[in-house]
């Protein structure tokens, strides 16, 4: 009997392996909103990182946040650096690329709790009198990234991030 259980649980740890081994190398999840403002007032919110604190849902994960702020004051060059005990976990951003007032490209590095390595990118189009703004994140998917993503549907859970994020943002360009 434990023989066979034993069997059973390598099969299964067998088929979880090797299905996650044939999941994609890289991922991407995007949302976009539409925003009555002109571009230059939306990209001032995004390109400066001390204005994220108005509208970025990670910015409210935990008040007792230590942040760091380096570099240029803003657009390319802008550092910012953050270290929670809580949710928030710890990491820095810098802008590597900054075209106003339509994008913001930043490279995003995760220290805990997992080390991950990412970019994030703000699009802005004019659309007549609103702006279609656009947060992606991409980057590589490791193994273990790729095993966590059979259980866990990454796309929903920073999808769901992303659309509190650009709520908050259209809410404080429309002001």
């Amino acid at each position: 009997m434990l023989k066979t259980i034993a069997i059973i649980i390598v099969v299964a740890l067998a088929a979880i392996l090797g299905l996650a081994a044939t999941r994609p190398d890289n991922f991407r999840v995007q949302r976009s909103v539409s925003i009555k403002a002109p571009p230059e007032k939306i990209f001032a919110l995004i390109e400066n990182f001390h204005s994220w604190a108005s509208w970025s849902p990670y910015e409210k994960l935990d008040p007792g946040m230590q942040k760091t702020f380096s570099g240029a004051a803003s657009g390319k060059g802008a550092v910012y650096a953050w270290d929670s005990s809580g949710k928030a976990g710890a990491g820095r951003m810098e802008i590597s690329d900054a075209v106003t007032p339509s994008k913001v490209v930043i490279k995003l590095d995760f220290s805990k709790p997992l080390e991950g390595h990412n970019t994030a990118e703000f699009t802005i189009d004019t659309q007549g009198d609103s702006s279609n703004v656009t947060w992606a994140m991409y980057g590589p998917s490791p193994y273990v990234a790729k095993v966590m993503g059979l259980f866990f549907n990454m796309d929903t859970m920073i999808g769901k991030d992303f659309e509190t994020g650009l709520a908050s943002l259209k809410s404080a360009a429309e002001k």
